[in-house]
């Protein structure tokens, strides 16, 4: 068996252009030694031109090779530097009139362009890692081997230790192995050694060198909903307050101007009348507060719905009857039905239909409803020809109401039956024409 030969490698660059380069002078040196030894010379001048002709052509060979091969080396050292990231090195030379010159021009060019993207870089990195110091959610990075490559401030304070003893240990010792495994996003009740409480936990892959990081996002919602209830009880105490003082003010003024007539001596002729009137005007006020306090008390005791197979058509067209003050337009639109709590959609729908006949009443306007499905989503609208909505922002505030009789909980009840269905509901001016465009958006895939 016949072993086979490695190929050989092909000579150095140098060493080709040190060859090349004494080939070229080789058959000039040979010619002028010809004529030397051929011709009528003392043999001392043969041998001084001979070593001043040999002399010259070593020279020139490896002034020739110098030439070629040290442009090749500042090239080389300067893609080394490079490589290094050492932007600071430029070769001479540099010109654009001339092919070498053109070469050590682009040279510096990329130097320079790499430079510049390079302290870009640094900025970028120094503003984003100020980002996450001054961020109150804590922040850590885990790369594919679960191993702690990045955390932020908030995230050495919520494991109540420095990012030195951090970086490098898995998730498991760092006590957030839970938080990487599960559904994201979700919320959980956890304790770290820096705080304890309810926690909102998001995750997202990236990559950094190539290699895939999860960055892991811990948001204490703790405080949030501390300040949301905070914020929620000044609401509600201020409308009670509002509401019941509305009710109290008139009932201990009644009541104590009907105590001053019954202290008159002699007893006053009208007394009775008197009596009846006020007694009269403080039961109403108390059954209005006590309307009050029932609504507010059906707002906040919403059960969960109950669902049923439920027949769109029919829904509406019952809900449609029971409004008699003006013939509701009805546009249908597919054989459709929903999984539903049809005693709480006819509550949502009674309210609509209700505040739009209550607008459309005020310009003698009409009111219409429609409905269509799309991308598994059922849609119906209710539009009015009412004057429209002067203002937007607290249409679904408890209590906010611009009609005299209004409670000011038809549509904060509306939308949340609709919420808690999984679905959405919408009141904005219409876009064509005057009036309002309530538009309810439910799932038609709800379990």
């Amino acid at each position: 068996m016949v072993s086979e030969r490695p190929p050989r490698s092909p000579p150095a660059h140098e060493r080709r252009i040190l060859l090349l380069a004494a080939l070229a002078g080789l058959p000039p040196l040979l010619l002028a030694l010809a004529l030397l030894w051929f011709g009528d010379y003392s043999t001392k001048l043969r041998l001084t031109l001979l070593l001043v002709a040999g002399g010259t052509w070593l020279i020139v060979t490896l002034a020739l090779r110098e030439a070629v091969v040290r442009p090749l080396q500042t090239l080389s050292n300067m893609l080394a530097a490079l490589r290094e990231e050492d932007f600071s090195i430029r070769a001479r030379g540099a010109r654009a009139d001339d092919a070498l010159g053109l070469a050590f021009l682009e040279a510096n060019t990329l130097g320079e362009t790499l430079r510049a993207q390079r302290l870009g870089a640094v900025e970028t990195s120094a503003l984003m890692r100020q980002v996450m110091d001054v961020t109150d959610v804590a922040l850590f990075a885990f790369d594919a081997d679960g191993q702690l490559r990045l955390a932020n401030r908030a995230g050495e304070q919520l494991l109540d230790q420095p990012l030195d003893l951090l970086l490098g240990r898995d998730a498991a010792s760092l006590g957030l192995a839970d938080c990487l495994e599960g559904e994201a996003p979700r919320t959980m009740n956890a304790v770290f050694p820096g705080a304890a409480g309810r926690w909102e936990i998001r995750r997202s892959d990236f990559r950094q060198h190539g290699r895939p990081h999860t960055l892991l996002v811990l948001s204490d919602l703790s405080r949030t909903l501390r300040e949301e209830e905070l914020a929620a009880w000044q609401r509600l105490v201020r409308v009670l307050s509002h509401e019941i003082n509305n009710s109290l003010a008139p009932i201990k003024s009644i009541a104590g101007s009907l105590r001053a007539i019954t202290q008159r001596a002699p007893r006053p002729a009208d007394l009775d009348a008197d009596l009846r009137t006020g007694l009269s005007v403080i039961e109403g006020r108390a059954e209005a507060l006590g309307h009050f306090i029932a609504s507010y008390a059906r707002l906040t005791r919403l059960p969960p719905p109950t669902r049923t197979q439920l027949d769109v058509e029919t829904w509406v067209r019952r809900v449609v009857a029971l409004e008699t003050r003006l013939p509701v337009s009805l546009r249908p639109g597919p054989a459709t039905s929903i999984r539903a709590d049809g005693d709480q959609l006819d509550q949502l729908l009674i309210n609509l239909v209700r505040n739009a006949v209550d607008a459309a009443l005020e310009t003698h306007g009409g009111v219409s409803i429609e409905w269509r499905t799309r991308n598994g989503t059922f849609e119906l609208r209710v539009e009015d020809e009412g004057p429209g909505l002067a203002n937007t922002a607290n249409l679904f505030v408890p209590f906010f109401t611009t009609k005299p009789s209004g409670s000011g909980i038809g549509l904060a009840l509306s939308r949340q039956i609709a919420e808690a269905h999984g679905g959405t509901l919408e009141l904005e001016n219409r876009r064509r024409g005057r009036g309002v465009e309530a538009r309810l958006r439910l799932p038609m895939s709800a379990k």
